[in-house]
């Protein structure tokens, strides 16, 4: 990419990474060897967001140009277009992909509005114009969402530190904790099975909480602000990512690529380990399904993708206990 990188987000088979970007662009590529399969190409400004079916059939975006769009992953060919009042900050599939959500900005009288769309799988060019459920949720505006495991309540990170989990068909907050972080939610990914998720905050914590009550399972605290959260299916470990602002960023730090994937044990709440790499904070990191690789995506353009060997299996996360999975 030519400008730093958004989201990046692997198919549920994890032969696939898709990337996206503040260079408009989004892009396809094989996870195993690196290369690139293809292009997504019609945003007119910053791709925010992107997420792709557990089919990896469509694929969806949401962009700065006011643009949601759905993408047939196959053929890069854009299947259709909705057009807000505002930027497109975040969109997620529920896990039958039959539907998707979306947080749009607030900007100028517009408030931040959460929509649900309907996702018909059958014909890709016939979508409805209309969302099935629309809302602007109370307080603080949204920054993050994804649907649970409950039918129509989907899950918030908000610009205050606020998690909340909110009725779509209402408009209702079903839930909510105040304080689970003191600074905006930069991320929130669930857990394998969607009983759990994970979220980052520019207040250098990450969280997982219990996406039915929102209970604080455990807590990581770094030193850096972090921009994403990714928990690693099969071994106990969630990534984290972030760094400092530019401005705030020494000229040697960026020349050597300092700027670190932070490994934390999941269950003891300790940092195990750090991968360096980037040339500029971490924007998104993202865990393949199988928890065979990794991929960063950072501020310096580059996408990293990382494969474990031999020792990270052979290590004993527990110690000499076996934990069956």
């Amino acid at each position: 990419h030519e400008r730093s990188l958004t989201q990046i987000k692997f198919n549920s088979d994890g032969d696939l990474l898709f990337t996206c970007s503040k260079d408009n662009v989004i892009n396809v590529w094989f996870s195993h060897n690196g290369e690139r399969l293809g292009t997504y190409d019609g945003h007119n400004g910053t791709v925010w967001t992107v997420d792709v079916d557990p089919q990896t059939k469509y694929l969806v975006s949401g962009s700065a140009d006011n643009q949601l769009r759905l993408w047939e992953v196959a053929t890069g060919k854009c299947l259709y277009t909705w057009e807000f009042p505002t930027a497109v900050k975040r969109v997620a599939f529920n896990e039958s992909g039959s539907q998707i959500v979306c947080i749009t900005e607030q900007r100028m009288g517009y408030q931040s509005a959460i929509r649900v769309f309907d996702i018909n799988r059958e014909e890709g060019t016939k979508q409805s114009k209309e969302p099935r459920y629309m809302f602007n949720p109370v307080g603080s505006k949204a920054t993050v969402v994804a649907f649970t495991l409950q039918p129509n309540i989907v899950i918030t990170g908000h610009e205050s530190g606020k998690v909340a989990l909110f009725n779509v068909k209402t408009g209702e907050e079903v839930d909510n904790n105040e304080r689970a972080h003191s600074d905006v939610v930069t991320d929130l990914q669930m857990s394998k099975d969607w009983t759990y998720c994970v979220t980052s905050s520019k207040d250098k914590a990450a969280r997982i909480h219990d996406t039915k009550n929102l209970m604080v399972i455990k807590t990581y605290n770094t030193e850096t602000p972090l921009n994403s959260a990714s928990m690693t299916p099969n071994r106990p470990y969630v990534l984290l990512g972030g760094g400092q602002e530019a401005m705030s960023v020494t000229t040697t730090s960026l020349r050597q690529g300092k700027f670190e994937t932070r490994f934390w044990h999941k269950v003891f709440e300790e940092e195990v380990g750090r991968v360096k790499g980037h040339f500029g904070p971490i924007n998104t990191i993202a865990v393949h399904p199988a928890g065979t690789c990794y991929a960063s995506g950072g501020e310096d353009g580059f996408v990293r993708v990382h494969h474990f060997d031999e020792s990270y299996y052979k290590a004993k996360p527990y110690g000499d206990l076996e934990i069956i999975d």
